[in-house]
């Protein structure tokens, strides 16, 4: 059994103090993962406006945002100018790397990609996924190997872009398994690998879960299987500005929750080079809601295959 972590780090708090320390803790627990660098300005003050979507600020009072995220991290972009992530974290990506864990793409503007990609056009999306592509070129040397859309927003064009940018992997989306996506009938050459678990901010707060004892539950749902999935691997995303900084303590009982249970804990492309894409099953991409989590994102929806013959 595998169980894929897909580290998010969206802030340059997160580049800076969250993602040193999750390196220490994987590394301790003997864990693998991928880090997905936001490698443009942080801009995170300009998501206040999400704080009008419904749900949105009953998240931030279970979650606390301020505490995670700290008030200078939440005037970037506004008060305060955005400082430029990949340009100021480079040596601390690089490092990320030659620690030996997989770097990927989360987005050029954490901020701007999760309030537009959504309903953007192709000039914008193809804009914004060259910038990032040619930064990560910038630091790395080399082309990504992964993307892993912010806020799990998507759109036809920035789908498209995951199989002409040569990613071996994209994670666009929440589902059971991973697939080959559909876009109203057209096949996209880029195996899509779905967050599959929930995330800690979405469980804290809810009924009787607190920062204390959300590890059992996602560890009662790794020993069980999630539900219409079609086998026990798992990906699970964290975020550099929670796990890395306040909720460490957790992420070091869920990786000894894991290991126990006889998980391997491994990367993306660990989890990506088990697969034969030929094999991988067909599945439309859709939008919808799921628990813990205001407004809508990209889900993993039925099987093409399946859906095409009941139509025919």
């Amino acid at each position: 059994m595998k169980l894929a972590l897909k580290i998010d780090v969206n802030t340059w708090r997160g580049t800076l103090q969250g993602v040193p320390r999750m390196v220490e803790i994987l590394r301790r627990q003997n864990a693998d993962a991928s880090f997905l660098f936001s490698l443009g300005p942080d801009h995170s003050g300009r998501a206040i406006r999400r704080a009008f979507r419904p749900g949105f600020m009953k998240k931030q009072r279970r979650t606390s945002a301020l505490s995670h995220y700290g008030i200078r991290t939440l005037m970037y972009g506004t008060l305060l100018p955005g400082p430029d992530i990949g340009r100021r974290g480079a040596d601390i990506m690089r490092a990320t790397r030659d620690a030996g864990f997989e770097t990927a793409i989360h987005c050029w503007d954490h901020a701007k990609w999760q309030g537009t990609a959504a309903a953007a056009n192709s000039l914008w999306t193809e804009a914004e996924m060259k910038r990032e592509h040619d930064r990560y070129i910038e630091i790395f040397g080399t082309p990504a190997g992964g993307r892993g859309a912010a806020g799990w927003q998507m759109n036809p064009h920035a789908l498209r872009l995951t199989q002409r940018l040569g990613y071996r992997w994209a994670s666009d989306c929440r589902g059971t398994h991973p697939f080959v996506p559909v876009w109203n009938g057209e096949v996209v050459a880029c195996p899509q690998l779905p967050t599959t678990l929930p995330t800690l901010d979405e469980l804290i707060g809810t009924g009787d879960i607190t920062a204390d004892n959300v590890h059992l539950q996602l560890l009662r749902i790794t020993a069980q299987g999630a539900p219409g999935a079609k086998d026990r691997d798992h990906v699970f995303t964290l975020q550099a500005e929670l796990e890395g900084l306040r909720l460490g303590d957790i992420l070091e009982r869920l990786l000894a929750g894991w290991r126990a249970q006889g998980y391997e804990l491994v990367s993306m492309g660990t989890m990506r080079n088990a697969l034969d894409p030929a094999l991988l099953p067909r599945h439309d991409m859709v939008r919808g809601e799921i628990p813990g989590r205001a407004g809508s994102l990209m889900l993993q929806g039925e099987e093409f295959l399946a859906t095409w013959k009941e139509a025919a």
